[in-house]
């Protein structure tokens, strides 16, 4: 988790499409969303986020070959407070581990 987000940024996820819609409404909470093929638009409180994704190459790692997913945030009409509210919860959801 960041201590900021700015209004655009761009990340790279280890998942695939089927697996990062899986996890998409839950990430997104109670806000409402449209999705339209490779995007979603996130109606928020003050403003909107518009999330587009695409797949890239996999990762490659000796043996391992690991899914990516190129993923581009844009808020619009949300302040530093309200970004790094909404990007908590959703970082929260979206985080992966094992052990």
């Amino acid at each position: 988790m960041q201590s900021a987000y700015a209004a655009e940024f761009n990340r790279e996820m280890g998942c695939t499409e089927a697996e990062w819609l899986g996890w998409l409404p839950a990430a997104i909470g109670a806000h409402p969303y449209q999705r339209a093929a490779s995007a979603v638009q996130v109606t928020l409180p003050d403003g909107k986020l518009r999330i587009q994704w695409q797949t890239g190459a996999p990762r490659v790692i000796a043996l391992l070959r690991m899914p990516r997913l190129l993923v581009t945030f844009h808020f619009d009409g949300l302040d530093d407070a309200a970004r790094y509210a909404f990007m908590k919860r959703f970082d929260l959801y979206m985080q992966r581990g094992g052990g």
